[in-house]
């Protein structure tokens, strides 16, 4: 059975997956700094406003938190994630 821990660490994983996705998209100039920064900004829109309980939205309001950092500071991959 899945850890906290375990769950934790695919979502980084996949977090890293998609910022290394956008960069590699960017540096063969077929997605604009944007562009890229518009992907992230309507991820965070999507969590915005979601769960129903209070565990759900606290949940998602830690994403949309993750999300703004990323866009207020740059990616996660090339730089080194704010102190948080």
């Amino acid at each position: 059975m899945p850890t906290k821990a375990y769950d934790m660490a695919c979502g980084m994983a996949a977090l890293s997956i998609c910022e290394s996705l956008l960069l590699a998209l960017n540096d063969l100039d077929i997605l604009a700094d944007d562009d890229a920064i518009g992907i992230i900004t309507d991820a965070a829109s999507a969590h915005r406003d979601a769960g129903t309980t209070i565990d759900e939205k606290a949940m998602h309001q830690s994403v949309v938190t993750i999300l703004d950092r990323i866009i207020a500071s740059g990616n996660s991959v090339r730089r080194p994630a704010p102190n948080i």
